[in-house]
């Protein structure tokens, strides 16, 4: 079956949803914190909750997909993920909220590998590179999602009744979107030999890369803005910018991406971003000058912007190996990678400076680069 216009606008949907939905929790991660009155430690470890039923839910992952369908588990999984949103600031205590985000993590995993193997299926049926335009989608739903919640606080709008709203529109997007999804008799996916596995030979390879990819795209997601305004000394309404740069290059380029794979080899094209956001991390941590790094951070968004799309769409390709399977087994090298970058950074900059620690982002995107000849699994 040849993919449809409607199929493919029904992917990108998912993606959106999943962006939008992503952002909105983090938005919230304050208004969580003060409603619980917890303590920066126990807010890490609600946050580790999150981190472990995601890590929980990638080994299941290619297990249901393969029984149920992509379109099945992600509408279910994906109206899940949504809904619970708008349980984050009603749970009876932290100890329930605990369990709530564990559950989030779970849906949220299980959501991801379903929605990328529709996606790679796609590009499969199709023979034009997709993965890139479709993580562009999910970058310009975090920006959408981070811009609405920023306004309705901005508007003294409830939080209870921001996230119900939330929660509402995106699982109606993500059940109504699911509709248009390849049915399951003409996908590849098999519920045999699905089970989830430790990755072994190629996707060793591609979970590490994926993994160092994270951590290096994690740590400017949670230290941009501070280097900008303790190392720098830039006032915190310019240091700001630094994230948004850096997440205004990264959705651009997603959405250009796909371009750049059908007229580039992976390998070229991963050498090539890699050495872009290693020389724009190096010119951010030369640079004294605030609208020096800027353009850096920006410069670092659109190295990494097509990682994870070439990494996930290489791993889709491993022969022998269930296009499901193969995706759930690098995201969850991927998800260890994200989860272990901002305290990988914290504790060297605790023992040196951020600055120092930062350099980690250079050291990890030339390792990339040198090792860019396994995105070409096939």
């Amino acid at each position: 079956m040849q993919p449809s216009t409607r199929m493919r606008w029904a992917s990108r949907t998912q993606f959106f949803a999943s962006g939008f939905i992503f952002a909105t929790w983090g938005v919230h991660i304050p208004t969580v914190k003060a409603h619980y009155g917890v303590t920066e430690a126990e807010l890490g470890l609600a946050l580790l909750a999150a981190g472990t039923g995601a890590l929980l839910g990638l080994t299941q992952a290619s297990r249901w997909i393969g029984r149920h369908g992509a379109r099945a588990t992600a509408s279910v999984c994906g109206a899940v993920y949504a809904l619970l949103l708008a349980g984050l600031v009603v749970m009876p205590g932290y100890v329930a909220l605990l369990g709530l985000l564990a559950a989030f993590g779970i849906v949220t995993s299980v959501f991801d590998v379903a929605i990328n193997s529709e996606a790679a299926e796609l590009e499969l049926r199709s023979g034009t590179p997709l993965m890139s335009g479709m993580h562009g989608m999910f970058s310009l739903g975090g920006m959408a999602g981070a811009a609405t919640g920023s306004a309705a606080l901005a508007a003294g709008v409830a939080a209870q009744s921001h996230l119900v709203l939330v929660a509402s529109a995106m699982a109606a997007a993500i059940v109504l979107a699911a509709r248009g999804m390849l049915p399951r008799e003409s996908t590849t996916f098999a519920a045999a030999d699905s089970k989830f596995r430790l990755p072994r030979g190629t996707l060793v390879v591609l979970g590490v890369l994926a993994a160092l990819g994270l951590i290096a795209e994690g740590a400017i997601y949670d230290w941009s803005v501070l280097y900008l305004k303790q190392e720098l000394g830039s006032p915190q309404q310019q240091a700001a910018l630094a994230y948004a740069s850096f997440s205004a290059a990264m959705a651009a380029t997603r959405f250009c991406g796909d371009a750049m794979r059908a007229r580039f080899t992976p390998p070229v094209l991963l050498r090539a971003s890699a050495l872009l956001a290693a020389a724009s991390m190096t010119l951010v941590l030369l640079s004294n000058a605030p609208w020096h790094a800027l353009a850096g951070f920006a410069g670092v968004g659109a190295g990494f912007a097509n990682v994870v799309p070439i990494l996930f769409a290489a791993s889709a390709r491993v022969p022998g190996v269930e296009p499901a399977r193969g995706i759930a087994a690098v995201s969850a090298a991927a998800y260890l990678g994200f989860m272990a970058g901002p305290p990988v950074i914290g504790f060297l900059a605790e023992i040196s400076s951020l600055t120092a620690a930062l350099y980690v982002v250079v050291v990890f995107a030339v390792a990339l680069a040198a090792s860019a000849r396994w995105a070409a699994p096939d």
